[in-house]
């Protein structure tokens, strides 16, 4: 109701779908407003400084950015490491190392932010950042593993199979995360065939996986086999591929998700990602929707 009341961009689209608020009894009725509004309004509840931090998407040369107005930083921080640690622990007993070339090569990153409160919170002084430093990457993963130090390697996927490529390692300490993504980089992949790669080359038992985007301020993590879990601020339901207004707990479909930490943008996100949701709320990403699937998934946009 508040997001409905105060989120100019949220409100309109609701009352245009014809939905009352009060008529909404379950989390599968709320309208999720799709996240392409992102590209083309300014998404806020409320008032937002003109100095508030911007998350923004990378972008094709022919596309437009997303844009996420953040009022409260500190709410998404909390939020961040209150996520981390359902999964990892406390962030103080890791070294967090970013190889993040393509985001960090571009302003508004949410994922290079993240990564950069990751190490906040760790204050490990091995933590560092990325591009293509690949022997200094390895000669420190050597060390750490050397060290028994715990570490978590966060890494765009095209830069984690670059990395894999030159250096064959025996990690038993290290956490490789992969964040998805190849942009244009290299052919596309199943996340199967990723992970056997980095599970051959880096010697790790599984790869890790972090499911987020510049919409949202939560995150999902997959400890293996590519199935996720979302984090206490986070709610994930799928929705038809024909009727987005038909919205499940599980099976396959379009993503939907409830982000409680988005308080001061639109906590009801209605994603372009495919997948499926499990029995017990795990779920998989499928990959992105091609041109004529969105004309089912979005049929919303008005």
């Amino acid at each position: 109701m508040h997001q409905y009341e105060h989120n100019d961009i949220y409100g309109s689209f609701v009352r245009a779908l014809g939905v009352a608020p009060a008529t909404v009894a379950d989390i599968t009725a709320i309208p999720f407003m799709p996240v392409s509004f992102f590209k083309t309004h300014k998404v806020i509840t409320g008032e937002v400084a003109d100095n508030a931090l911007v998350f923004s998407s990378s972008t094709t040369t022919s596309d437009i950015p997303g844009r996420h107005y953040v009022k409260d930083s500190v709410l998404y921080d909390q939020s961040l490491i209150r996520g981390f640690r359902e999964f990892y622990g406390a962030p103080e007993e890791y070294a967090i190392l970013a190889l993040l070339p393509s985001y960090l090569q571009r302003e508004g990153a949410s994922l290079v932010y993240m990564a950069e409160q990751l190490m906040k919170a760790s204050g490990n002084k091995a933590n560092g950042f990325y591009l293509d430093e690949h022997e200094q990457l390895y000669n420190l993963l050597q060390q750490l593993e050397a060290d028994g130090q715990p570490t978590i390697l966060i890494g765009v996927t095209f830069a984690l199979l670059d990395f894999a490529e030159v250096y064959r390692m025996q990690l038993k300490n290290v956490y490789v995360m992969e964040t998805g993504g190849m942009k244009g980089r290299r052919k596309e992949m199943t996340r199967e065939e990723v992970h056997n790669i980095l599970m051959d080359r880096l010697g790790v038992r599984s790869v890790h996986s972090e499911y987020g985007m510049t919409e949202l301020l939560s995150q999902a993590y997959a400890t293996k086999n590519g199935l996720f879990r979302a984090s206490g601020t986070m709610k994930v339901l799928v929705r038809d591929m024909n009727d987005p207004l038909e919205v499940k707990r599980k099976g396959s479909g379009c993503l939907d998700i409830i982000d409680l930490a988005n308080v001061y943008s639109c906590a009801f996100i209605a994603t372009d990602d495919m997948g499926r949701i499990y029995e017990d709320g795990s779920f998989e990403v499928l990959g992105r929707l091609d041109h004529s699937a969105l004309r089912g998934c979005n049929l919303m946009v008005l």
